[in-house]
């Protein structure tokens, strides 16, 4: 696995890879302390698995860089960690291609979670953000975070949508997130939302797990 973070505080980035390093001892990290040395290693490395960027750096106006990061690398899920906390702002970076915001002060518990949603797949937003958005598309994501978990597998099943279900069968097949979005006629962005919710839904923490819990509750055949 490879992993790019970028951010222009020093001590930032030292906490990061400690941070990723204890939960992914084998990935292989790469540091960028401004958008012009992140552009470049972005063009010298076109297998990362992800790229996890500050907005406010040196090298580029954040609007313009994200935009370009998403176009150079446009199969690598896009993480923004940033100490702005602007709804306005998180939706224009996940119109632009980012699969996931994470506010500075967030704890390591939850920078851990948020990698492994969208490692998996998924979108993340924080509830704080959540709440108050307009955009239609996030309203999948408001719903989710009300899901309370219901320990009765009958109940598991009537949460899941038929759609979901659809996208849970293809996710066991193995299918990329394009791929499902391919097949069922739908934009990558809302397959993404989907396994989203499969996962908040099913109580895991990646596909693996999904399709492991689905065979239990007998949704699908492994």
């Amino acid at each position: 696995m490879k992993i790019l973070v970028a951010d222009d505080h020093e001590l930032f980035l030292k906490g990061l890879e400690l941070i990723i390093h204890d939960t992914y001892p084998e990935a292989e990290m790469f540091f960028a302390k401004d958008y012009q040395e992140e552009f470049q290693i972005i063009a010298q490395h076109q297998d990362l698995n992800l790229i996890l960027t500050d907005l406010a750096m040196p090298g580029s106006k954040w609007l313009e860089a994200i935009q370009k990061i998403h176009e150079a690398a446009p199969e690598t899920p896009i993480i923004i960690l940033s100490a702005v906390f602007d709804k306005e702002i998180v939706q224009k970076t996940i119109e632009l291609g980012a699969a996931g915001y994470i506010p500075k002060t967030s704890s390591n518990a939850v920078i851990l979670s948020a990698i492994n949603l969208v490692l998996s797949g998924g979108v993340y937003i924080p509830v704080e953000l959540l709440n108050g958005t307009n955009k239609n598309e996030f309203d999948l994501l408001k719903q989710v975070e009300n899901i309370e978990q219901e320990k009765d597998v009958q109940e598991k099943v009537k949460i899941l949508s038929p759609r979901q279900i659809d996208v849970l069968k293809l996710i066991a097949d193995g299918k990329s997130n394009k791929q499902i979005a391919y097949e069922l006629g739908l934009t990558e962005g809302t397959i993404k939302l989907y396994v989203t919710a499969i996962l908040k839904i099913l109580n895991v923490y990646n596909r693996t797990g999904a399709v492991v819990e689905a065979a239990k509750l007998g949704l699908i055949k492994k």
